[in-house]
């Protein structure tokens, strides 16, 4: 028997909306959340979106905000579309019943390193979430200069404003399509696992959602007003313009996503702290600004208030997170001890600590103890401060880590960033998983993980016990998943009032 394909047509607030059903399951996409923000709208908080007549077909996914391609080689392994348009601030759903009720509902907020990325991405399809019952929405947030900006003019952190006026969307109108908007899970991959993360701190986004999943990504990595100002201007000079909003405005869109490439190539090959600031070790001009207003702290500052206790959380990373950005671009051959050694020193790590990573990777070469150390630096270990700060309040924490390698460039990208998304979306069929997956990655490890997705979704429990401080458990999973307590801690402890 082949597919079964009928429409269905469901009414929003801004008018009907006709979506796809394939095999029982519903799609709606490219449904605008807010108004196109181009022309006056141009580096300005997201507007209503505007209401139509008659039935709006979203049977396709709309249009991906500006976006350069990924450099080489991560183009070809992120593969991400690139669709024309104007209407870029959309959202795409799939629901298992759109006349049902009370469904749970998921967001995802996707990756990039806060200037890539796209909802339509073909591993985030959530067709297997809404056959778990499960009412899975993707969205497309303003990357780059135009979703952060800042001039210190009153305007700032457009992408988060555009990630709340989503939430506020599925808020409005999930209930047409079965979903219940109080039980709301956001989650995330990457600079998406930072963004649940900061929304989580953020007294605006307090009541959208109950539960976060934040992927290799917490709360650690946000610019200061100085640092950020100071990237602003460095984008108005290489314009050529005033460090103006409305002057920025009215260079092409060509322009600035050139000037906005060449600052990034620039901060990420000669990353001089005293030009750059945090973005030295960040590596990622723009991103969300600790502003004052909409973020009032760096995020895992404001959680370690108290901001977000009441929220359940599900926080993890992969074992090799830092190996995606130094095996297939080659880079991890041409480390040696002194770069490590230095590394080491620039991260303020105790004299032993190349020793201690040394003793549990006793056949590691230079690159393999660099992007060890690299790994916790930038995702293992904000993972944990976001899961010790949590702890402390009402919601439940879970922690996980993924550590099933993968067998491309013959072994050696191992459990690296990004892995796991084709098995926490079930879709290691999807065009494009296989990149980083290879052939026939295990399918029983998509079924836990997603399981362990769906049912924290749901119930706020994952299926294991919850993280604390003195536990410390941690559910890894491999092609045989099983819990583990206060895994590397030896490394772990390092780290202590440093990061």
């Amino acid at each position: 028997m082949g597919v079964k394909i009928s429409d269905v047509v469901v009414n929003i607030r801004q008018g009907r909306l006709r979506g796809v059903v394939e095999d029982g399951i519903a799609s709606f996409k490219g449904i605008p959340y807010a108004a196109a923000p181009f022309a006056e709208k141009r580096f300005e908080p997201p507007q209503p979106a505007v209401p139509w007549d008659g039935v709006r077909d979203a049977l396709g996914y709309g249009p991906t905000v500006i976006k350069p391609p990924y450099f080489p080689p991560f183009d070809e392994l992120l593969p991400e579309p690139a669709i024309e348009g104007e209407e870029c601030l959309n959202l795409n759903i799939w629901t298992p019943d759109p006349a049902a009720s009370g469904l749970p509902v998921m967001v995802w907020i996707h990756g990039g390193a806060f200037s890539n990325g796209s909802g339509a991405v073909p591993t985030y399809d959530g067709s297997r979430f809404a056959r778990d019952g499960i009412v899975l929405v993707t969205i497309n947030y303003r990357l780059g200069v135009d979703g952060f900006l800042f001039l210190g003019d009153g305007v700032s952190n457009l992408g988060l404003l555009d990630q709340v006026a989503a939430l506020e969307w599925v808020r409005d109108n999930i209930a047409s399509f079965g979903g219940d908007p109080g039980t709301v899970t956001i989650f995330g991959e990457s600079a998406g696992g930072m963004s649940v993360t900061t929304l989580l701190s953020m007294p605006r986004a307090k009541a959208l959602f109950k539960r976060v999943i934040a992927q290799s990504g917490a709360g650690h990595h946000a610019l200061t007003p100085a640092t950020a100002t100071r990237v602003g201007g460095y984008l108005a000079d290489k314009l050529g313009v005033a460090a103006d909003r409305k002057a920025i405005a009215k260079v092409s869109i060509e322009k600035i996503t050139e000037a906005q490439v060449a600052l990034s190539t620039e901060a990420f090959t000669v990353p001089d702290p005293v030009k750059w600031g945090e973005v030295a070790a960040n590596l990622m001009p723009f991103e969300p600004v600790i502003d004052g207003e909409l973020l009032p702290a760096l995020p895992i500052a404001g959680i370690a208030a108290g901001a977000g206790s009441h929220v359940d959380l599900l926080v993890g990373t992969n074992l090799e997170e830092q190996r995606l950005f130094m095996v297939p671009n080659g880079a991890i051959g041409y480390i040696s001890s002194t770069i490590v050694d230095m590394a080491a020193a620039a991260y303020r790590l105790p004299a032993d600590a190349v020793e201690i990573y040394r003793s549990s990777r006793p056949d590691a070469k230079p690159g393999d103890l660099l992007a060890a150390i690299s790994t916790d630096w930038f995702f293992r270990i904000p993972a944990i401060r976001l899961a010790e700060a949590h702890a402390k309040g009402a919601g439940s924490t879970h922690m996980y880590e993924f550590a099933w390698r993968s067998p491309l460039f013959d072994g050696k990208l191992g459990a690296c960033h990004a892995l796991e998304i084709g098995f926490a979306f079930d879709t290691l069929d999807a065009s494009g998983t296989e990149k980083l997956t290879g052939p026939n990655p295990p399918q029983t490890l998509a079924d836990a993980m997603h399981k362990a997705w769906v049912a924290f979704a749901k119930t706020g429990n994952p299926g294991w016990d919850g993280y604390d401080t003195e536990s410390r458990t941690v559910m890894r999973f491999d092609e045989r998943s099983s819990v583990v307590v206060n895994p590397a801690s030896e490394e772990r402890e390092l780290w202590e009032g440093i990061r």
